[in-house]
C-alpha cells in the first residue's frame, strides 16, 4: 500500500466517521507514523477499534478541550474523551510554547481517549531541538499485576522520549510492563506463542500461552523485569500512574469504566539550560560511543533505541506500507461499510 493512497483512505475513513479536519489529519498521521515505524499493534490496526468507538460514541467526535487548570509552565486539560492523537498534539504544541517562555511546559490531560503509539510522536516533536517526554496509562485497564501478586491492578504504562541529536533523534518508547494487550490479543488470534513467558497465571505460573489472558481467572501481565526484577517495574509502573491520573485528578479511585487514557506530556527546552548545541553534541557523542561496542555477536551490533523504527520508516515511506494479513482484512471491511475503495 503506497503512503500517499494510505493516508487519503485514512482521512476519508474518519471523517466518514465523524471527525472534523483537524482531528482526521491527527488521527491519520500519528496511526500511520507508528505503522510506519514497525508498531504493528499500536499502527494502523487502531484503525478498527478507533472506528468503533467513535460510532458507538466512547470515543467523541466533537468539541475541544477544557483548560481546568493554568500556570506559566502548567495546563491541566480535561480531554473530554475526544481523540487521543489530536489531543496530545495539541498537547505538544501548547508545551512547546510553555517551554520556550520557561524552560519546561507540562501538560496533563484527563478523560482522553487512546493516544495510540507514543513514539510515533517523537520525531516530528523533536525536530525543534526540544526534548519530549509522554507518559500514559488507561485508568480502565487492569491487566499488569504488582511484583508478588497474580491480581491485575493497573495498566501497561508507557513511557516515551524524543532526545534530540546532531542526527536522527534517539526515541524511547517502553512500557513498565513485559508486554502490551495489542501483541497477547494478536498472539491469541493466531494461535502462537508469546516470545517469551510474560505473563503470569492465577496460579502464579509464568506463561506463554497467550489464551489464558482470556480465562474466566485470567492471567495477569508482569511488571518490566519479570520474575527477576519485575520489583523495579512495579516501581516504575507506580512512577506512571503518578505522572498521569494522579496529577490529571481523574483515574482508577474513579472507575470511569470507559476506554481512554490519563496522559503527561512535557518539553524541555535545552536552549535555557546548557544550551541546544551543547545538548545535541553530547547526546551525539554517547550515541556514537555506543553504536562502536564490541557487539557480542557481528552480525547483531548495538541499535539506539529508535534506529530500527526509524529505518522501518524509511524502507516503507519508499516502498509502501507491508500490513499485517489481519490489519489489512480489517480495513477491507471498513471500507465496504463505508462504501469506498482501499
Amino acid at each position: 500500500m503506497k503512503i500517499s493512497k494510505a493516508q487519503k483512505f485514512l482521512n476519508t475513513l474518519f471523517k466518514m466517521a465523524g471527525l472534523d479536519q483537524p482531528k482526521t489529519d491527527s488521527t491519520s498521521r500519528i496511526l500511520l507514523e507508528g505503522e510506519l515505524m514497525g508498531h504493528r499493534t499500536h499502527g494502523l490496526h487502531l484503525v478498527m477499534p478507533y472506528i468503533e468507538h467513535l460510532q458507538k460514541g466512547s470515543m467523541e467526535k466533537e468539541g475541544e478541550p477544557e483548560v481546568l487548570s493554568e500556570t506559566e509552565a502548567s495546563e491541566l486539560w480535561n480531554g473530554k474523551y475526544l481523540p487521543g492523537p489530536w489531543l496530545v498534539e495539541k498537547a505538544i504544541a501548547k508545551a512547546t510554547k510553555l517551554s520556550d517562555k520557561n524552560g519546561t511546559g507540562t501538560v496533563v490531560i484527563q478523560r482522553c481517549s487512546h493516544i495510540g503509539c507514543l513514539a510515533a510522536y517523537m520525531e516530528a516533536a523533536s525536530k525543534s531541538g526540544h526534548m519530549v517526554i509522554i507518559a500514559c496509562s488507561d485508568p480502565d485497564n487492569k491487566t499488569v499485576a504488582p511484583f508478588g501478586g497474580t491480581t491485575g491492578v493497573y495498566s501497561p504504562n508507557p513511557l516515551a522520549l524524543g532526545i534530540p541529536t546532531e542526527g536522527d533523534p534517539i526515541i524511547i518508547d517502553v512500557s513498565m510492563s513485559t508486554t502490551s494487550n495489542g501483541l497477547i490479543h494478536q498472539k491469541n488470534k493466531s494461535g502462537e506463542p508469546l516470545p517469551h513467558p510474560w505473563l503470569l497465571t492465577s496460579k502464579g505460573k509464568e506463561t506463554t500461552d497467550a489464551s489464558t489472558f482470556f480465562e474466566p481467572e485470567p492471567s495477569t501481565i508482569l511488571p518490566l523485569g519479570g520474575m527477576d526484577s519485575g520489583y523495579k517495574g512495579f516501581a516504575l509502573g507506580i512512577m506512571i500512574e503518578a505522572l498521569t491520573s494522579a496529577l490529571g485528578g481523574h483515574g482508577r479511585a474513579n472507575e470511569p469504566g470507559r476506554w481512554g487514557a490519563s496522559t503527561f506530556v512535557q518539553v524541555i527546552n535545552p536552549s535555557v539550560f546548557a544550551g541546544e548545541n551543547y545538548f545535541k553534541k553530547e547526546m551525539e557523542n554517547l550515541k556514537e560511543k555506543c553504536l562502536q561496542s564490541k557487539a557480542i555477536d557481528p552480525l547483531y551490533p548495538v541499535r539506539i533505541p529508535g534506529q530500527r523504527g526509524l529505518e522501518m520508516k524509511k524502507v516503507q515511506l519508499k516502498e509502501g506500507l507491508q500490513l499485517r494479513k489481519d490489519t489489512l482484512e480489517g480495513l477491507r471491511n471498513l471500507a465496504e461499510l463505508f462504501d469506498i475503495a482501499i
